[in-house]
């Protein structure tokens, strides 16, 4: 059974959360209000439990972004590493750097943060993305790399899922892939150590949230409705890099702005 979350001591246990802050989190809110939703829903029915991970090998190993405020970049090569992968049978490692040091024209900001929905307007138009092994990962702000004869992944549409509209997300990982989202991270989810995790004292609005992370599935167990999230803090925090949290009550805004990006094969 999954019970209510626990804390524990973890590699973050002895910074202060406002150190954590400055390093791990999007240093600015980002405002995703702006984004209108053109995914299109289905009817259902959608199954009790969907895990992408365990559907073949369509999940990356957990990245870790270190220091930088990164976490963006690494819910954007998620959703389309998987996307990819579900649509071809081939799993690619995708470079967050470039998305770091090149994206900047679509809103980003480096290390101090950004949109997974504007990440994959940045490699729709910029066209493509480079392989981790051909820009690898620094966990700083550098100067833009990109070589487009390297690029490995195309985006040929972005879809943002209609805020606040979790039903959207739920169709989204049921049918077609994991989903970007984005959520506000408060002083007692760094130390989360399993359960499924909720907080009543954390905003929901889109102007407050401060870390991005990947929906690859979601579950139902004893009447508590959870997600299945991948996040970028390495695969030691929480369970194998992996947390649950509260589904069905826009839990710390993460339906707030949900995206995920059509590939162009």
């Amino acid at each position: 059974a999954l019970p209510i979350y626990r804390m524990g001591l973890n590699q973050f246990s002895d910074m202060t959360f406002s150190e954590f802050k400055k390093l791990y989190l999007l240093r600015e809110p980002q405002n995703c209000s702006a984004t209108r939703g053109n995914h299109v829903l289905s009817m259902g029915p959608y199954p009790d439990f969907v895990d992408w991970r365990t559907k073949g090998n369509y999940v990356t190993p957990v990245k870790n972004q270190g220091g930088c405020g990164s976490c963006w970049t690494f819910s954007t090569t998620g959703c389309l590493e998987s996307a990819i992968a579900i649509k071809t049978g081939k799993l690619l490692s995708l470079a967050e750097q470039q998305l770091v040091d090149c994206a900047g024209a679509y809103k980003n900001h480096g290390c101090n943060g950004g949109l997974p929905s504007q990440a994959f307007e940045y490699i729709k138009y910029n066209g493509g993305l480079e392989a981790e092994k051909d820009y690898p990962y620094t966990a700083q702000d550098q100067h833009c790399q990109y070589q487009p004869h390297k690029a490995v992944a195309f985006v040929k549409e972005v879809v943002n899922i209609t805020q606040y509209d979790e039903n959207g997300i739920v169709d989204a990982v049921a049918r077609l892939n994991p989903v970007s989202i984005a959520f506000e991270v408060t002083d007692d989810f760094f130390q989360y150590e399993g359960g499924v995790y909720s907080n009543s004292n954390c905003d929901s609005t889109p102007d407050k949230v401060n870390h991005a992370v990947l929906a690859v599935g979601y579950g139902v167990q004893n009447g508590t409705k959870y997600w299945i999230v991948k996040n970028s803090w390495g695969p030691e925090w929480g369970l194998n890099g992996y947390f649950y949290i509260i589904r069905g009550k826009n839990m710390c805004g993460l339906a707030a702005c949900p995206s995920y990006p059509i590939p162009l094969l």
